[in-house]
């Protein structure tokens, strides 16, 4: 800590007096989050008694810088008696002093480019001290492992912390950036619904200011609602960058070498030995030509939301008795619709979409028979939409090379609708629209952006340069898949398009949509599960939150910012809105009722932890070995059934440079960068319903795990993906 002006404050008592209290003043952990000018505390108590302002430094000390916790002992001059009510917290702007600053910042790093006395203020704790030894009561602040309690003093009861040591802590998050000279006062908690906050205008202060940084943009026609420009806010911690592009150097070095010393593979066996050489085996290598593994892929792999149930064979797909006779046990085509054991995944969205000169896109069917051993079996798969001579129907009585053919090139378009639907689109880019509109309506001391805001950890940041790297002229999908840029775009318009709150938004609404929720229609899914046990876990969580605060009617009617927040998200996206269809409730009144407002928060953080984990970090176990899940095949779709030689398939492959750089982007999607589902990377919610809430969560979390690991044990194949030691908070990656 620089050596600071003497500043006579009557705060400095006399150091011989036991502390009667502890205060911890909490920087963030952000980017410029530290300071070096004096801060300075007054703490108030429900008697109406306010302390003299206590300077939070200590000389020669480095104090408040980012991540760390400033603590001084509050002793009885200041004449306090718990319970603590507010504190009123600011600084002054002796860092801004140039050739201190430059000094700071070479003695102790760079600085935000909001100025080198730029302060993020995480939270103020204030915590009883025994008297007796000056100990503190509460585990060093620590509220884990704690319980709460009322504490009352005459009519008034103010809820507080209790920690293992049986003392106080009360806790005031403010969780902003505070400015020189002037004075932040901050309530128990921070968490309050607009009509009730006691500092309005600091809270209209709040949006007002989010507005400006927070902007929408359609950086595509018709396309998804995006940030205009990345606020600093939302970048990566420097750690978390450097660790992402680390590893992505290690990857495309080893892949290099690979290039150099291997010669160009010929046959699937050369394929198979750059895995021993580089990024590990996918497990599916022994097995990606089997048909019960290709049934598996639709019930467990990376795009488990497109099996529906068939009870009627459709017009344009020609398939007949005929055509699967001897497939389907002892039955016929008619008793087996009947008997709901027929299934089908339906491509038809990638019908004339823009694609790549040299590789044709398919829009297919694929139908598949569930068996007397219930495993899910292909029977046929048509390429094209409409039938006809030059569109056969391809079936396992076919040549076994050139089934194998149609079952790739379908697998093909099933990718570009992963990437571009149930990836990219409905997961991160849908929620970056909720994310931007979250902070143009909601103050940070609503209780519902506390309870989002750790599900939208990095999501901006990873968008912003996930699309500058990877979706761009020349970047990874324009190279790597045979939609390109283009085709991507238009896929993921007609899917925006598509998508419903009532269909898409739920978990087990979308899964009975598709005629595929009841188990005894379909008795091994692992996808649905293990998802509908998690959603119902963040249900309930979420309800717990949301019940509490508007346990009331009119605290819903008279929450204006939330019918701000809901408006926004409806309105179209070339309004500036998010564009989301079927949100429930009207434009007159908002949500009308509070189950409304669970299934809509319940659906955002399910979509940033469940969606994006079921969709994203088994890439590489799917696309990594090319030939299994191929984003690309080069050539035209099979017009007839040739019986394809083994060079004839590898001639459909990509490159090795392409398959490579297929093998370094999967691998790094598939990485986990942030903490999982529950363990919160940065506490919001500090009253006690909600830090109550967040431990029954994470009992749950712990349970599901358990009951997940144990019916894997069991499995036709390891499904992991949704365990939730596995399912970070937010899309990160």
């Amino acid at each position: 800590m620089l050596l600071r002006p003497v500043t006579a404050v009557s705060s400095m008592w006399d150091l011989r007096e036991r502390p009667q209290y502890r205060l911890h003043v909490i920087t963030g952990d952000r980017r410029g989050a530290g300071t070096d000018a004096n801060v300075f505390v007054v703490v108030h108590d429900s008697h109406g008694r306010a302390s003299m302002p206590i300077l939070s430094n200590k000389v020669f000390r480095n104090d408040n810088e980012r991540g760390a916790t400033t603590t001084v002992d509050i002793s009885s001059d200041h004449g306090l008696e718990g319970p603590i009510t507010k504190v009123e917290v600011w600084r002054d702007n002796f860092a801004d002093i140039k050739i201190f600053s430059a000094i700071t910042g070479i003695l102790f790093g760079q600085r935000s480019k909001r100025g080198s006395a730029s302060w993020f203020l995480d939270r103020i704790e204030v915590e009883e001290v025994d008297p007796q030894n000056n100990n503190s009561l509460t585990n060093n602040g620590k509220l884990d492992g704690g319980t709460e309690a009322n504490c009352t003093s005459g009519e008034n009861p103010v809820t507080v912390h209790r920690a293992p040591g049986g003392g106080r802590v009360w806790v005031f998050p403010l969780q902003r950036w505070v400015t020189a000279h002037k004075r932040y006062t901050i309530h128990l908690h921070d968490c309050f619904l607009p009509q009730d906050d006691p500092d309005k205008e600091r809270r209209a202060a709040d949006i007002k200011g989010k507005r400006e940084l927070y902007r929408y943009e359609q950086k595509v026609k018709d396309g998804p609602a995006q940030i205009e420009n990345l606020p600093s806010d939302e970048k990566f911690l420097e750690e978390y960058y450097w660790t992402f592009a680390t590893e992505k150097l290690n990857l495309l070095a080893k892949t290099k070498l690979i290039e150099w010393t291997t010669s160009k593979w010929k046959t699937l066996d050369d394929l198979r030995k750059v895995f021993n050489q580089s990024l590990g085996e996918p497990k599916c290598m022994s097995v990606w030509q089997e048909d019960w593994w290709f049934g598996l892929q639709r019930l467990q792999g990376v795009n488990p939301n497109v099996i529906a149930a068939c009870k009627k064979i459709p017009e344009k797909l020609a398939v007949t008795e005929e055509t699967v006779s001897g497939l389907l046990d002892d039955m016929t085509l008619a008793e087996a619709l009947e008997k709901n054991k027929m299934f089908i995944c339906d491509l038809e969205i990638t019908d004339g979409l823009p694609h790549k000169d040299t590789a044709e896109l398919p829009s297919p069917f694929a139908l598949f028979y569930l068996n007397k051993e219930d495993k899910l079996m292909p029977v046929a798969i048509q390429l094209k939409q409409e039938g006809g001579h030059d569109n056969p129907v391809y079936t396992p009585k076919d040549p076994s090379n050139t089934w194998l053919v149609a079952k790739m090139f379908y697998n093909c378009a099933e990718a570009q609708h992963h990437q571009a639907l149930t990836h990219l689109g409905y997961t991160h880019l849908l929620m970056e629209g909720v994310v931007i509109c979250t902070h143009r309506n909601l103050s940070p001391s609503h209780p519902l952006f506390k309870l989002m805001a750790p599900h939208f950890l990095f999501l901006l940041a990873i968008n912003t340069r996930g699309l500058e790297k990877l979706v761009s002229p020349g970047g990874w999908v324009d190279n790597c898949m045979t939609q390109g840029l283009e085709g991507i775009f238009e896929h993921m318009k007609r899917g925006f398009d598509r998508w419903s709150f009532e269909r898409e938004g739920q978990v087990e609404k979308e899964l009975e949509a598709r005629g595929v929720l009841d188990k005894d229609i379909l008795p091994y899914y692992p996808y649905r599960d293990d998802a509908v046990p998690l959603y119902h876990a963040i249900k309930k969580y979420v309800s717990t939150v949301v019940r509490h605060h508007y346990d009331t009617p009119d605290k819903l009617t008279g929450d204006y910012e939330l019918k701000w927040w809901r408006e926004e998200l409806v309105k179209p996206r070339d309004q500036s809105g998010v564009g989301l269809k079927d949100i429930p409730g009207n434009a007159e009144e908002g949500f009308t009722t509070v189950d409304q407002v669970v299934d809509t928060i319940t659906s955002i953080i399910s979509t940033c932890s469940l969606g994006h984990a079921a969709a994203n970090f088994q890439q590489y176990e799917q696309y990594g070995f090319v030939p299994n899940y191929p984003g690309i095949l080069f050539g035209e779709i099979p017009k007839e059934k040739k019986n394809y030689t083994e060079e004839d398939i590898m001639a459909l492959l990509p490159s090795k440079r392409m398959t490579l750089d297929i093998m370094v982007i999967t691998k790094l999607l598939s990485s986990r960068g942030t903490k999982s589902l529950g363990d919160f990377e940065m506490q919001y919610l500090y009253d006690p319903v909600g830090v109550n809430a967040a431990k029954e969560f994470q009992k749950d979390l712990k349970r599901l795990s358990l009951e997940m690991k144990k019916r894997n044990i069991d499995r036709q194949w390891e499904f992991e993906w949704l365990d939730p030691e596995i399912v970070p908070n937010s899309i990160s990656v």
